[in-house]
């Protein structure tokens, strides 16, 4: 099997507000540590500010990709031929998708600092799953890209 180029490639990573939250995580370990002294202080300033900065960068580091035939989206791979329709979410309908309108059985590759969403609906009968969400800065894009590789398979 040979590797194509990814059709779309995305990652879903954290806001540069997170990057500042974790430095005050870590101003705030410093001051826990603080009546133990400067050198405790320091390292918990270094420490906490790391522990905080590795799990925003984790957090943001998953990726949705379209590659071949092929959905990547998180850890999952879904082949293209097993998806439906797409739907392409604003905002307002990303929420609602993200609460009330959910089904618990579907896949959710939720960040809630990504506003815009796509819904894409699973044909393939021996999967429980309705439907997946992702959300993506670009659904359109996706959306174009996932219809490319369902042409491109068929």
């Amino acid at each position: 099997m040979q590797l194509s180029a990814a059709l779309y490639e995305e990652r879903l990573t954290a806001p540069r507000s997170w990057w500042f939250i974790s430095f005050l995580v870590g101003v705030a370990f410093a001051l826990v540590l603080l009546p133990f002294g400067t050198l405790p202080m320091l390292g918990g300033l270094v420490g906490g500010t790391a522990v905080a900065a590795v799990a925003a960068s984790s957090y943001g580091s998953v990726r949705i990709r379209v590659v071949g035939d092929s959905l990547l989206a998180g850890e999952a791979k879904i082949p293209v031929a097993a998806l439906g329709e797409a739907e392409v979410l604003d905002a307002e309908e990303a929420r609602a998708w993200r609460t009330y309108k959910a089904d618990t059985r579907a896949f959710l590759l939720l960040r809630a600092y990504v506003p815009t969403a796509l819904r894409v609906e699973v044909t393939d009968p021996e999967d429980p799953t309705p439907y997946l969400y992702l959300s993506t800065r670009e659904p359109e894009r996706l959306a174009k890209a996932l219809e490319a590789a369902r042409t491109a398979a068929a």
